[in-house]
């Protein structure tokens, strides 16, 4: 099953079931993914949409930071849930030893011996990494190695 097919079955779930809170954070999803392939007239494939996942998970911790900030218990909570709810359609993010590890594959398929080969090997490790790896952590990681 595809991921846009689960997440349509996990909206269909979250209405009948009268799960307020699920059912809105699947809705911005689904109106993000139609916008996103509106604005690219093309239809997104699975690391597309978790791009956009990832982007929504990254913005819901700021909000849920400047809520915790602003001691807003109640919007902090709603913004935890919304967090739970979409990062369970993530993928296992790797372990560091597994990303070091594509870093040299990477490092081994490009030759990479310098810092104007690193767009090549972002660009590999992109493909393989997306959704699976915090891609500024990796991109850091691999500047690193080459400066």
């Amino acid at each position: 099953m595809s991921l846009r097919s689960r997440i349509h079955e996990d909206m269909k779930v979250a209405l009948k079931a009268g799960e307020t809170v699920r059912l809105g954070a699947i809705r911005l999803l689904m109106a993000a993914i139609r916008q996103k392939e509106v604005d690219e007239r093309a239809e997104l494939d699975d690391n597309g949409i978790f791009a956009i996942i990832e982007k929504m998970v990254k913005r819901g911790k700021e909000s849920l930071n400047q809520f915790e900030a602003a001691k807003r218990a109640d919007l902090a909570d709603k913004e935890r849930q919304e967090i739970n709810v979409l990062s369970a359609y993530l993928p296992k993010k790797m372990s560091l030893q597994e990303i070091d590890a594509a870093i040299n594959a990477a490092f081994r398929e490009i030759g990479a011996t310098t810092a104007a080969d690193m767009s090549k090997v972002m660009g590999v490790l992109k493909l393989q990494l997306s959704g699976k790896a915090d891609m500024g952590m990796v991109s850091g990681r691999v500047k690193a190695r080459l400066g």
